[in-house]
């Protein structure tokens, strides 16, 4: 079945099964690979893209369901004022270990600095929850977001 999506502001034409998964589409079908495949149930949050602005777990997302709503990957991240400053922060406090979580967790931080640019420890802990990190980088990951919210990036 054939699908026109918007993604990372481009409107690409696809040819897939309704049912698909978004992750399967990006990775397989448009080579665009920075977004993961984790646990294939939507508990790890490796696979996390933004829907309409909101965190999305791709891999249990179906191509058929997103219609008009513009989709976001980590290979757009860059090009956002909050996306670059978490970036800038992961460097920074040094959040990376394996690195293989690191596109699902900037995604949500992004997704929650966005939305709400002043959060609390306890809402970043709350949005950040859903996102595991098999090194057990939380802290790290944690100062970083709190970092960027103090700086103010997302209220600019």
């Amino acid at each position: 079945m054939a699908f026109s999506v918007t993604i990372n502001g481009e409107t690409r034409e696809i040819d897939a099964p309704a049912e698909m998964p978004l992750l399967w589409v990006l990775r397989q079908e448009l080579g665009m690979v920075g977004t993961k495949f984790g646990c294939g149930i939507g508990m790890c949050g490796a696979c996390t893209v933004h829907v309409d602005g909101q965190a999305a777990r791709s891999c249990s997302l179906p191509i058929g369901s997103i219609g008009d709503r513009q989709v976001t990957t980590i290979e757009h991240l860059e090009k956002t004022p909050v996306g670059q400053a978490l970036q800038q922060a992961w460097l920074d406090e040094d959040v990376m270990q394996c690195g293989y979580c690191q596109a699902g967790q900037l995604m949500t931080a992004t997704a929650l600095l966005t939305n709400n640019p002043n959060p609390t420890d306890r809402q970043i802990e709350g949005a950040m929850q859903g996102n595991i990190c098999r090194c057990a980088c939380y802290t790290r990951i944690h100062r970083a977001i709190a970092e960027v919210a103090k700086e103010g990036v997302a209220n600019a």
